[in-house]
């Protein structure tokens, strides 16, 4: 059996581990593993009638080449945000250019393409690493006939379907630390300091970053913030602590009250716009609402640098084992999942069937922006 495996989308912490367990599972059993170079850009990129473009966009997978790659962050094979079946005609392979034409919204669908770069390749199947994005592009290959294994990753982690992502861990662990460390410099100056998370639809990053940092208020995704209440409990967060500084957490994607999420560029293949800039915004609003000095930080890719944490190459770990057993049994168009602390899986499609989010009336106090967990018992590893 020849496999293919890629990874999409942003990069985190465990995508390596997991691309090494995929490899060695696959070679103890004398299979072949090919990596695709930057996610669907590698199938979309290469040229079947063309070999010579097979080095730019193929990585052939050996013990060797995997060997020591999970003690390392990021991932080896690159990435990208490339969707086939949505590409614009400036960003068609040059090969491509002739043989598709833009459809009704002015992308092209190269589905047909990749699919064609499969069979010449002999590829029997696909092990897709990515979050919804990603894996929703992979569970539409699937519908059109090609066998697909979905490992969810996204250190939002808000993959529908699973309770856990790889990436979260470490991205949390990341996170507290450093909201942890930025106390030094507050409370030195005696302000505010406002810290910008990653988060675009779901707060469940920054809310767990801020409960385990004990950030003074956390803002997340789900809940538009009122500026001045914020503002009226950040003074007395200041007042009340001995050196004089508060700390306040914010997803990139929480909004003001009657305010818009903070975007800026052009969208991306899956329609998203660049996020971030919420945390400034919200600093200036509270100084000038307080006269307080405010320290603006972004953690931003800080947040997904560096190697994975225990947590998260375990579970890259059980993953890309667990997605090679199934397929040695035969069985396909699945996700890998965790549900109620156990390994599991679940059609390949649920990502695209709904949403997740933080579950605001059981973790979430929305006029104290902090996190309010009513109880804990019979709660899961990460509350959620």
């Amino acid at each position: 059996m020849r496999i293919g495996i890629l990874t999409g989308g942003g990069d985190v912490p465990g995508l390596n581990p997991c691309i090494k367990a995929v490899t060695r599972a696959a070679l103890s059993r004398g299979w072949e593993v090919i990596g695709f170079r930057r996610g669907w850009a590698g199938p979309l990129n290469y040229d079947p009638g063309n070999p010579e473009t097979a080095s730019g966009q193929l990585v052939p997978l050996t013990a060797e080449r995997v060997r020591t790659i999970d003690r390392q962050g990021g991932t080896i094979l690159h990435t990208s945000r490339t969707n086939p079946g949505r590409v614009k005609p400036k960003d068609l392979p040059q090969f491509l250019q002739s043989g598709f034409q833009p459809e009704s919204g002015g992308t092209v669908d190269c589905t047909a393409h990749v699919l064609r770069v499969f069979e010449s390749l002999k590829i029997d199947a696909i092990f897709a690493i990515g979050g919804d994005d990603t894996l929703s592009y992979a569970a539409h290959l699937h519908q059109q006939g090609m066998k697909i294994l979905a490992l969810p990753k996204t250190m939002d982690n808000d993959v529908f379907g699973t309770d856990y992502c790889m990436g979260f861990s470490t991205a949390v662990s990341r996170s507290a630390a450093m909201l942890e460390a930025l106390r030094t410099p507050a409370g030195s100056h005696e302000r505010v300091a406002v810290v910008e998370l990653f988060g675009r639809n779901s707060g469940e990053t920054a809310l767990i970053s801020g409960y385990i940092a004990d950030a003074d208020r956390t803002l997340i995704a789900e809940v538009p913030v009122d500026v001045d209440r914020l503002a009226e409990l950040v003074v007395k967060d200041r007042a009340t602590n001995p050196s004089n500084y508060a700390i306040v957490a914010v997803s990139e994607g929480a909004q003001l009250e009657q305010g818009m999420i903070v975007e800026t560029g052009p969208e991306d293949a899956f329609g998203h716009r660049k996020l971030g800039g919420i945390g400034e915004i919200v600093g200036d609003e509270l100084e000038k609402r307080t006269g307080l000095g405010i320290l603006n930080q972004k953690l931003s890719y800080l947040m997904r640098a560096g190697p994975p944490d225990a947590v998260d190459r375990m579970v890259a770990l059980n993953y890309g084992t667990m997605a090679v057993q199934l397929l040695d049994e035969g069985r396909a168009g699945l996700m890998m999942a965790i549900q109620n602390g156990k390994y599991t899986t679940v059609p390949g499609d649920t990502c695209i069937k709904g949403k997740r989010r933080v579950d605001v009336a059981a973790l979430y106090d929305a006029g104290a922006y902090r996190a309010r967990i009513n109880t804990i018992r019979g709660k899961p590893f990460f509350l959620y």
